[in-house]
């Protein structure tokens, strides 16, 4: 799930929390970077999960997923509104 910061913005505190010197804290990259140490440790978990080095569900997976979950909802809307329209035509024809 993306959030308000722009990805180019992410890789770049990702790569500098990744180089960063010996005694250098993520928590201080974080406060230097206006963000909570929180979100930059999830931003490490992901860039770790999207270069294959961790595993878990990558951003294109993700995607992908929803896609599909559209598409199988899709039918059930389409499913119910002929459902409802049978049922409004089946209740007209017994008033009759």
């Amino acid at each position: 799930m993306t959030g308000p910061y722009p990805s180019e913005f992410r890789e770049d505190v990702v790569a500098v929390a990744r180089s960063r010197e010996s005694g250098v804290t993520i928590r201080q990259i974080a406060t230097d970077f206006g963000i909570s140490e929180a979100t930059l440790r999830n931003w490490l978990r992901q860039a770790d999960v999207e270069e294959g080095n961790r595993p878990g569900q990558t951003a294109a997976d993700a995607a992908e997923a929803r896609e599909l979950e559209k598409r199988i909802r899709l039918p059930e809307r389409e499913n119910e509104v002929v459902r409802r329209a049978a049922a409004y035509l089946s209740q007209a024809n017994l008033k009759r």
